[in-house]
């Protein structure tokens, strides 16, 4: 877990490489549920929306190298020091590790997590009986980032830059002691206010047990001024011995803190809290199979994926992260897919997360009871907070990571016609039904009116799920999931008998959708599966859900085509290069879009997916040797902390925004499925 590279701090080598940007693939994502932060290999917290996923950007450096805004702990300049970086066992805390000759230095960064504490239900009381019920304590929402020496003695440079209103806002610094050591009362010791945002950075220090000879450590800030930013920042050098101790922490500058004063013993409580959450979460998992730890993570980091609050789970924390160096394929995840449901209540209730999937399913059932618009449609995706007014807005004034630009927030397909959103939401329900609760009367109620209104739109050609941004065409898979709509519909309704009076309508739509596709959808003279209806000789690895929907067998020979001919490289009309897998031929395909794009991880981890399920049938066994190789494969461009991205660049690296949900869904899945069958054959 952790890792190989070696820095020189402040301006490192890996940024120098980069025109003054990190690889994307060298961070590491902390979070509380509420918003999250991306912090580097060299020490720097380069992404930060404050106080929730969907704020504005209070530090992002990520996304424009002098205006966007840091927080940055790391050995003096004149230091060479090796660098590993690596998350805490079981938990989302956060290690990076400084190694010199001269000393080693640990930087440990979270965002607490509090514990849960038992208290009296106060509810009507029926007899002498007395019920406890649990309650979380208080959310501590404070980004920490504690350095503790130990061995000998390091130097180290303290620079908090912060940038409001993605870099939009000016604010005003205050230094508020200019002198920080063992003997100050108070922790208080910078502020920075905005129009909006009121941010205060505490300092708490551990002078060791005294015996080392070594004077304790003191922070002095001073105020500096950087181009390009609206705000001063501070800048601090301190000098850790060996059982010393520094430690910084960001909150909201409020007049009344429940924690006035923030000292060693409060930080060791919420450090240690916050481990015992993340170890007790982690423990739910019932995944025992062969790729443990990187499926473990895949959780916990879907775990920071999630807004408390409501239950939605976002598709990645980041916003404008390219998909190509210099293109312009640069959007904001952070919010919430319909399409994103099917799988994540598979995994969540198939890995033991009940209560993950209660709240997600609570989400999802609430936005379709009330945001229908007026013909009966769903919005594609929601805000963390169910709302659907997600305007698209480009930033023109941040010069984007390595000048890939226009850096745009919100998002202009929130309300695209992209109707394979009812497959997916339709399989969601009838899983949640299947292998969680039995859902409720008025949430089947619902269902019939979407079906019905998916019967008007069965003919009418869509967006679909790569959200293309030009004509809209009969794309393949979105009439598969619709297909998947009427069954799951027909099938939630026999199981529950429930009753159905459109169930011959349903019915009809169902099986009238399976011969088009099969007529239509099938290319016989290139012997597969095509993208629409209209571009008859283009593939789209799309079609690999196929199997996984159980729209076709795995073993039905225009699937096996299909997906051979996906796993030619693209030079020979496939889809497939050293392993990775592309959603289609962007420069033959018109999006809408423009510019080119990496290889797809989520549909890399589909075709594994695919292949294992294709070889229960194959008495050759080549299939599942195929699958595993390219599982392992595809796990080695996964960072040093096994996360993914959306994509996977030509030269090996990350692209796009970091880490993506559906990536660790799908790689969960395949997981999951590779070692059913591996156990299945044994």
């Amino acid at each position: 877990m952790a890792s190989q590279s070696s820095t020189q701090c402040p301006d490192s080598h890996m940024r120098r490489a980069n025109g003054g940007y990190l690889p994307i693939e060298n961070y590491g994502l902390i979070g509380n549920m509420r918003t999250c932060a991306l912090v580097g290999m060299d020490g720097s917290v380069d992404f930060m929306c404050w106080p929730e996923f969907d704020s504005p950007s209070v530090f992002c450096r990520l996304l424009d190298k002098d205006k966007g805004g840091y927080f940055s702990i790391h050995p003096a300049a004149d230091l060479v020091c090796t660098t590993k970086q690596q998350y805490l066992p079981s938990s989302n805390i956060l290690q990076t590790r400084y190694i010199h000759e001269d000393g080693v230095v640990d930087l440990v960064d979270f965002f607490p997590r509090p514990k849960n504490a038992k208290v009296i239900f106060k509810g009507p009381k029926q007899s002498a009986y007395r019920e406890m019920t649990s309650v979380q304590e208080e959310l501590k929402k404070w980004l920490v980032r504690r350095v503790e020496c130990i061995r000998g003695r390091l130097r180290l440079v303290v620079e908090v830059f912060p940038a409001f209103e993605y870099a939009m806002e000016a604010h005003t610094t205050t230094i508020l002691q200019d002198l920080h050591d063992t003997r100050s009362s108070v922790s208080k010791a910078v502020a920075f206010n905005s129009k909006n945002v009121n941010l205060q950075l505490d300092v708490s220090i551990d002078g060791g047990d005294g015996d080392s000879g070594k004077p304790p450590p003191s922070v002095h800030f001073n105020k500096v001024l950087r181009p390009g930013m609206l705000g001063e920042g501070v800048v601090a050098t301190i000098d850790v011995s060996e059982g010393q101790a520094v430690s910084f922490v960001l909150r909201n500058d409020l007049p009344n803190h429940i924690t006035p004063v923030i000292s060693n013993t409060v930080l060791d409580t919420q450090q240690h809290d916050t481990q015992t959450y993340w170890y007790n979460w982690i423990s739910k998992s019932k995944y025992k199979g062969r790729w443990r730890e990187v499926v473990s993570r895949s959780l916990m980091i879907l775990k920071l994926m999630t807004y408390e609050p409501t239950g939605a789970i976002i598709a990645a924390p980041t916003f404008s992260i390219p998909e190509d160096i210099g293109g312009v394929r640069n959007w904001d995840y952070r919010f919430s897919w319909v399409r994103d449901s099917s799988f994540t209540i598979y995994i969540l209730l198939r890995l033991g997360f009940i209560d993950e999937a209660d709240a997600y399913m609570d989400f999802i059932s609430e936005r379709f009871l009330k945001s229908r618009v007026a013909d009966g449609g769903l919005p594609i995706m929601f805000t963390i907070r169910g709302e659907t007014d997600i305007p698209e807005v480009e930033l023109t004034h941040l010069d984007g990571y390595r000048a890939s630009k226009p850096v745009r927030i919100g998002n202009g397909a929130a309300f695209h016609q992209q109707f394979d959103i009812y497959g997916e939401l339709m399989d969601a329900i009838y899983l949640y039904n299947k292998y969680g609760k039995p859902i409720h009367w008025d949430l089947w109620c619902s269902v019939r009116e979407m079906l019905d209104y998916v019967l008007t739109i069965t003919k009418e050609p869509d967006m679909s799920i790569w959200e293309v941004r030009n004509n809209k065409q009969n794309f393949v898979y979105s009439k598969i999931q619709m297909w998947v709509a009427f069954d799951r519909g027909l099938r939630l309704a026999d199981k529950r008998n429930f009753p159905c009076p459109n169930r011959a309508k349903w019915l009809e739509a169902r099986d009238g959708l399976y011969e088009e596709i099969m007529e239509k959808g099938y290319n016989k003279e290139m012997g597969c599966f095509i993208q629409s209806y209209e571009n008859r000789t283009m593939i789209d690895a799309s079609i690999l859900i196929a199997p996984l929907v159980f729209f076709i067998a795995p073993n039905d020979p225009r699937f096996l085509n299909t997906m051979d001919r996906i796993m030619l490289p693209p030079e020979k009309g496939g889809l497939t290069s050293t392993g990775l897998v592309y959603r289609y031929d962007t420069e033959l395909s018109e999006d809408g879009v423009g510019g080119r794009e990496g290889a797809f991880s989520m549909v890399t981890f589909w075709l594994v997916e695919a292949l294992t399920r294709s070889s229960l049938y194959d008495k050759s066994g080549n299939y599942l040797v195929r699958a595993v190789n390219l599982f392992e494969n595809m796990l080695s461009f996964s960072n040093h902390l096994q996360m993914f991205s959306e994509e996977i660049s030509r030269s090996g690296e990350q692209l796009g925004n970091t880490p993506q949900a559906f990536s660790h869904l799908a790689l969960i899945s395949a997981a999951f499925n590779l070692d059913r069958v591996s156990e299945f054959k044994k």
